[in-house]
């Protein structure tokens, strides 16, 4: 099929995004320039250097290279993210921090490699199911082999601890069987046999126990395992219909926790008030019915998968981190997508999108 232009509403989206996240991010990041000068330029050197500039490198090369390509080494590509993400119990390679096993360490250089795993899981998935086909309402080849994929994953993620990857993961490929035309009896069971599991492990795990709590009741314990929330809507309030400004937020200097990371959003809102928030919802809201859009012209199944797989992913992720900030969901942890802090995260986001991109080029006319 001849290549046409990039699909350009979409690329708008994404560079609308980056540039509000990336102002964000700087202007979050000042509450850690006040208490630590070092800290700041190191986690300003990740984002720009290793995230936006090694990720717009990725998203450049990935824009050139035919997505078959993903097809045709997506089980490499799966095996090998299960690997590297193993690859945080080695010894002298595995980093932690907080009391989570996820970091690898090499040179001076961290990475987080689920996030690597987050995406070859959705290239082999989406590759797995446009083999199927029609075969995929059989349990055999829909429901059983995702249930092999997310025990895999699950044993690699339960021991780091990450929960939120896993459940960002498992919405990600019930998303996809549902697209795939898997019958809803089945989507539905396997939606509560996960989450069984997932009541299982929140009752044989404390720090999950507190999280659940809080959300239950964000006022029991302030000063404790409901200050990040309750900061949160400090900042939120404060901020109003207009905002206080951008870089006037109060609450990210002390008060609240990683501004630039789990708490942005509220730094957001505060920032850019009510319709600034309301802005950048509308934005994410878009960039997944565009990236829907792609994905109903796409010349292949696979292909098809492949971008509604990304776009779910991202979406997810960015609501699962606002619905935290704001109290509808319990903390998370996870980063609002080309905003919060993670060089990780951001490369392997803006790489994801030069896939998308290049399949935007094969789009049929409908």
């Amino acid at each position: 099929m001849k290549e046409k232009k990039v699909d350009k509403f979409f690329l708008t989206i994404v560079v609308l995004l980056l540039f509000v996240g990336i102002a964000m991010f700087v202007s979050a990041s000042l509450g850690v320039l006040a208490k630590n000068e070092k800290t700041f330029y190191a986690i300003l050197f990740s984002q720009l250097a290793q995230g936006l500039g090694l990720g717009l490198i990725g998203l450049f090369i990935c824009l050139k290279i035919n997505y078959k390509f993903w097809r045709n080494y997506s089980f490499l590509l799966f095996v090998g993210s299960i690997l590297l993400t193993a690859a945080v119990f080695i010894p002298h390679v595995g980093w932690s921090h907080g009391g989570a096993q996820r970091w690898i360490q090499i040179f001076g250089f961290n990475f987080q490699p689920v996030e690597f795993l987050k995406f070859g899981f959705v290239i082999y998935f989406a590759a797995w199911l446009s083999w199927v086909k029609n075969r995929v309402q059989d349990i055999r080849f829909g429901i059983l082999p995702f249930g092999i994929m997310l025990a895999i994953i699950a044993f690699v993620l339960f021991k780091q601890p990450d929960t939120k990857s896993f459940i960002l993961i498992t919405i990600t490929g019930i998303s996809m069987l549902f697209v795939s035309s898997v019958p809803i009896k089945y989507i539905l069971g396997a939606g509560v046999g996960v989450t069984l599991l997932l009541g299982t492990l929140v009752y044989f795990t404390p720090y999950l126990q507190e999280r659940v709590k809080t959300f239950i009741d964000p006022s029991s314990d302030a000063q404790g395992s409901s200050y990040q929330i309750q900061q949160s809507m400090i900042a939120l309030g404060s901020g109003g219909l207009l905002g206080r400004g951008f870089g006037q937020s109060v609450q990210k200097f002390s008060y609240l926790p990683e501004p630039q990371g789990d708490s942005i959003f509220a730094v957001l809102g505060e920032e850019l008030g009510f319709v600034g928030a309301f802005a950048i919802i509308f934005l994410y809201v878009l960039f997944l019915m565009r990236g829907f859009h792609i994905a109903n012209r796409t010349p292949d199944l696979f292909s098809g998968l492949l971008v509604y797989g990304i776009v779910i992913l991202i979406t997810i992720q960015s609501f699962m981190h606002i619905a935290s900030v704001t109290g509808v969901f319990p903390l998370t942890g996870v980063p609002l997508v080309f905003m919060s802090q993670g060089g990780t995260s951001l490369m392997i986001y803006l790489a994801s999108m030069g896939i998308v991109l290049n399949i935007s080029k094969f789009q049929k006319n409908i």
